[in-house]
């Protein structure tokens, strides 16, 4: 009775403890509020929308208004006699200038609207990044757990076959040689506990980093999924696709435009300027002065073209031009580094995802002749044909199979959202359909 109702009280603690599990959109709906990468990449975002303001403004005129105030006191001598005058003047002037042709400013424009669609690049790569990060620490957290509980599993079944060993070399069944072996493991396996315990504080420690709060229990992989390959099934068309979609070619691609736009500009530095110009002046003096015995009032009113052509700067300019062409000659060797990194990385997660689907199936077959080989070892050492040695072996290569069995799942699910994260394809709905294979 008594062993019924700790069945029913650990049966119900596990329920209890399932129902707050949280999945794996939870907590990367946590990272989207509170990661600090991702917030430094959506405020990265903000100010990089800003540059096509900032560059269309070198097209757009500008508008001034000056103005001035001055009082004048003048003590003037003449031959019968000195006087003392003043007089009060004020003034304003709004000017206008419009560019007509200015090639540098239109380059600059252009840089701005490259610059924002940089930006978009970069913040799509840094959602992506964030999927991954969080998946990945979310598995490993699941990865941690699994192999804390298949140390505390061998340790049970090592300690139930040391009390075996015991009682056996007690009655003269066996020899204290079994117990030896026994008690080995056992302290090996307490060993390997605390061990697991400490890797599973720092993977917790690592998914808290990311969500800013302790995440608490985690949803598991559902028992007995069935993972399906990646579509479309060959390599090549990842790798197409990782040339053309990755966020980090994208973004590069785009780079090396604003590097050949940066040459355009400052060979502009030899080009002329045409500016059209407006004014208009108030003056207004009350008061005499030596010159005029009077105060008096003017308004004017100017329009025209000004133009300018730069001669020479001290070779500044031709400088720069080189500058900017070395430049350029490094955002094209830039783009061919991130293609080739994208091509590998969509190589690698391809082959991570086919050869662990295969690790897998292997592992799922092991498991099973492993449970096989653990039955017949126990029931051989129960009728003396087998020794307690051969329990323990058994023991351990099942658990170290269920252990290797799961952690290949968890990097079969990780290789399918990085292909995906290097062939520019990875969406939050991915996030969802992974989501579906966790405990509900």
């Amino acid at each position: 009775m008594r062993n019924t109702v700790i069945a029913a009280l650990i049966a119900s603690a596990f329920v209890t403890l399932n129902a707050h599990a949280i999945d794996l959109v939870q907590v990367y709906k946590e990272a989207l509020a509170n990661d600090a990468v991702y917030a430094s990449a959506r405020a990265t975002l903000s100010a990089g929308e800003e540059r096509i303001t900032q560059g269309r403004a070198g097209l757009l005129p500008t508008l001034g208004l000056g103005g001035s105030y001055n009082r004048t006191n003048s003590d003037v001598s003449f031959p019968t006699g000195s006087t003392n005058r003043s007089s009060d003047s004020t003034g304003y002037t709004l000017s206008l200038s419009q560019p007509l042709f200015r090639w540098a400013n239109w380059e600059q424009y252009q840089q701005g609207k490259l610059s924002v669609a940089a930006s978009e690049a970069q913040f799509a790569q840094a959602q992506q990044d964030l999927i991954v990060r969080v998946s990945q620490a979310y598995f490993d957290v699941l990865s941690a757990q699994d192999a804390l509980a298949s140390v505390q599993a061998q340790k049970i079944a090592i300690t139930e076959q040391l009390a075996s060993a015991k009682r056996n070399f007690e009655v003269g069944t066996a020899t204290i040689t079994d117990t030896h072996e026994a008690q080995a493991r056992f302290d090996l396996a307490v060993a390997q506990e605390f061990a697991a315990s400490n890797d599973l504080e720092i993977k917790r420690t690592t998914l808290e980093q990311i969500i800013g709060k302790p995440a608490g229990e985690l949803a598991a992989l559902r028992p007995g999924l069935k993972l399906t390959p990646p579509q479309p099934a060959g390599v090549d068309s990842w790798v197409a696709s990782a040339q053309t979609q990755n966020y980090g070619v994208i973004g590069q691609q785009l780079a090396r435009e604003i590097a050949q736009r940066e040459i355009s500009k400052n060979r502009a530095g030899h080009s002329p300027t045409v500016d059209l110009v407006a004014s208009r002046s108030y003056n207004k003096q009350t008061g005499a002065t030596l010159t005029l015995p009077t105060g008096y009032t003017a308004n004017s009113n100017a329009i025209g073209v000004q133009w300018n052509i730069p001669l020479f700067s001290g070779f500044a300019v031709t400088s720069k031009v080189r500058e900017a062409i070395a430049l350029e000659e490094k955002a094209r060797a830039d783009l061919e580094n991130a293609r080739r990194t994208a091509i590998q990385g969509a190589r690698q997660s391809y082959l991570g995802v086919t050869s662990g689907l295969a690790q897998v199936r292997a592992l799922e077959a092991a498991e099973i002749s492993s449970q096989s080989a653990l039955e017949s070892n126990r029931l051989g050492y129960q009728v003396g044909v087998r020794i307690n040695i051969d329990v323990l072996n058994a023991q351990q290569q099942l658990f170290v199979t269920r252990r290797d069995l799961a952690k290949a799942r968890y990097d079969t699910l990780m290789n399918g959202l990085k292909l995906k994260s290097a062939a520019g394809t990875l969406k939050e709905e991915d996030l969802v359909q992974v989501n579906t294979l966790l405990r509900p």
